[in-house]
């Protein structure tokens, strides 16, 4: 008898749980990237480079107000030396995001937005030009984990969809994401969502 109460859950391997953290982290920056590129119609071959850049500004302002920030002996450095220090930090921070998975899901949304915004246009209540941006992005990171990204369940690519929507959009965003992208997925996972809901 091993101990455990019927129905619990072994502890998740730390390792799977830094991988669910570093894709978490790449679909916020792919959000923040595809929220430019719907606003500003941005080249897609700067979006990386700057969402990178984005990234790395806001740990260091993190990592210098809130004092986070890891410094060798910061009594005998200069500004430029704790600056760069921090800089490197920041940078080995954002490397922790799953950055193939962050590549993939812009290049993949925007060379695919036409074919999941058509997919998406099934489930909405108007053309997808007039959601928010947020929204928006949101539904096309969900559509294309669902149609690309096999190794995403279903339910995971839903859920973390509408997380980025709760996280970054309005107040009851993150419903309507739910509501098109369960749709959705019946479509572009029938037989997963099928064998999920009983059927």
């Amino acid at each position: 008898m091993s101990g455990k109460k019927p129905g619990s859950r072994a502890p998740r391997d730390p390792g799977h749980q830094q991988h669910i953290a570093a894709r978490r982290q790449a679909r916020a920056y792919a959000l923040q990237g595809l929220y430019r590129w719907l606003l500003n119609g941005q080249d897609p071959s700067t979006l990386l480079p700057e969402v990178r850049e984005f990234a790395l500004q806001s740990i260091v302002e993190r990592l210098s107000t809130q004092g986070g920030a890891e410094l060798s002996a910061p009594e005998d450095l200069s500004v430029d030396e704790v600056q760069a220090q921090i800089r490197r930090q920041a940078e080995a921070e954002f490397e922790t995001c799953d950055t193939v998975h962050l590549d993939a899901l812009l290049s993949g949304c925007i060379e695919t937005a036409p074919q999941l915004d058509e997919t998406l246009r099934r489930y909405v209540d108007r053309p997808t030009e007039q959601l928010s941006p947020v929204e928006h992005a949101a539904l096309l990171i969900g559509a294309y984990e669902l149609a690309h990204c096999v190794d995403v369940p279903y339910r995971v690519a839903i859920n973390e969809a509408v997380n980025l929507a709760k996280a970054f959009g309005g107040t009851d965003g993150h419903k309507y994401v739910n509501g098109v992208l369960d749709k959705a997925a019946a479509q572009l996972r029938p037989a997963e969502v099928a064998a999920a809901r009983g059927g």
